[in-house]
């Protein structure tokens, strides 16, 4: 039997502050973070009953080690949420949050649940260095020249997509440095605030003097990457990193993060059983692949494939959640997309506010619902994101 499609609706958003890497969330899981925004999202639902719950899907771009073992099931669980739920992990590297989201909403949209959480966690204080817990790379990609850039990483595709779009050292610190002063604009005016869920965390240190362990608590509230003392003058101090004749550098790419965010979405029956008011509808997700050594530019790719699938013009969006890898990917993408700058990340982007990899779609999801919340003007938002290897994602949601 054929069933009719459906609207799928985000209902609640929530998520950690983001940390720096062996910042504030330095010695915490990355189950124990899915954990807090799996009962934080559901909090924001009164009288939901959990055990309605059709699937948790959760995005990780590193799922192994502390975040292994099906970190979706491990954390649901640790949320306290009924067994009879169950919970997958989905990779796909740096928008594997938005795309769990996406594989929630078309969940429902087929009819298979009326209720969804889509989520991602990932801690990179986890992981002993960029590409995982082990790397076992394939011996061919080291002898291929079209994959050199999965063998030798992402800074090199940055430099080289600075090198073909022609973008200078110059405009990747001015990109840099309106990240910072947006995403701290964003947090003093309490931008945030509505979207995160305070962590809450607690260290065993010992008293050497009394030969006891204490327990030492901080309640973390806010992004801890931006930095108001960021200035035009250190950016240009900074050395290139990946290439000695580049310029891309610390300053000017994506900080490596730790962090989590959930989404709840449910069916317009659902949310008239629970007389719940949505604050999106989820209007579509494609994803694209480009060339591996240039994969900084895959929202070129993949926004035109969104926008034509959902069936709007480009000038139609409001909001655009472009997630800064390295602002010379971001440069390349607004130049040659001819985004709108007003409208790319109004409260700053992942060079200030990091990015915890599988779970930076989540978390641009939380902060597009929020400021549809905020702003009722704002009709059609867009996350956005390039993918290590050669892909980019995007997704979009209508403010309802």
């Amino acid at each position: 039997m054929n069933k009719q499609i459906q609207d799928a609706y985000i209902v609640a958003v929530a998520r950690t502050p983001v940390a720096k890497r062996r910042g504030a969330f330095r010695n915490v899981r990355p189950d124990d973070m899915l954990a807090h925004v799996l009962r934080s999202v559901v909090e924001k639902a009164p009288g939901l009953a959990l055990n309605e719950i059709g699937d948790v899907i959760v995005g990780c771009a590193m799922p192994e080690a502390e975040q292994g073992m099906n970190v979706a099931r491990i954390g649901l669980l640790l949320a306290g949420f009924p067994d009879t739920i169950p919970g997958i992990t989905i990779n796909r590297f740096c928008s594997s949050g938005v795309n769990a989201v996406a594989d929630a909403a078309r969940r429902i949209q087929l009819g298979e649940a009326d209720v969804m959480i889509g989520a991602g966690t990932e801690s990179m204080s986890a992981m002993p260095q960029m590409m995982g817990n082990k790397v076992a790379m394939n011996p061919a990609f080291f002898e291929r020249r079209e994959n050199i850039a999965i063998a030798y990483g992402m800074g090199l595709t940055a430099e080289k997509v600075a090198q073909q779009y022609g973008i200078s050292r110059e405009e990747q610190d001015a990109l840099a440095m309106r990240s910072h002063q947006k995403a701290c604009a964003a947090i003093a005016a309490g931008r945030f605030r509505g979207e995160i869920s305070p962590y809450l965390v607690r260290e065993h240190v010992p008293d050497f003097g009394s030969s006891a362990v204490r327990v030492v608590e901080r309640l973390v509230e806010s992004d801890e990457g931006p930095r108001p003392d960021s200035s035009p003058e250190g950016l240009a101090k900074l050395k290139p990193i990946f290439s000695v004749k580049g310029s891309v550098t610390a300053g000017n790419s994506s900080q490596m993060s730790d962090g989590a965010a959930a989404v709840l979405l449910m069916s317009e029956s659902a949310l008239k059983r629970y007389n719940l008011t949505p604050v999106a509808r989820y209007c579509g997700f494609e994803v694209a692949g480009v060339p591996p050594e240039v994969m900084g530019i895959g929202p070129i790719a993949a926004i035109p494939k969104v926008l034509k699938s959902v069936g709007i013009s480009q000038e139609a969006l409001d909001w655009i959640e472009l997630n800064e890898a390295f602002a010379a990917q971001a440069l390349a993408v607004m130049k040659t997309l001819d985004l709108d700058p007003d409208k790319v990340n109004p409260l700053g982007g992942a060079i200030a506010l990091g990015h915890p990899l599988g779970a930076t779609g989540a978390i641009r999801v939380a902060t597009l619902a929020s400021a549809m919340q905020h702003d009722p003007k704002l009709r059609y938002g867009l996350i956005t994101m390039c993918i290590g290897t050669g892909m980019g994602a995007a997704g979009l949601f209508e403010r309802v």
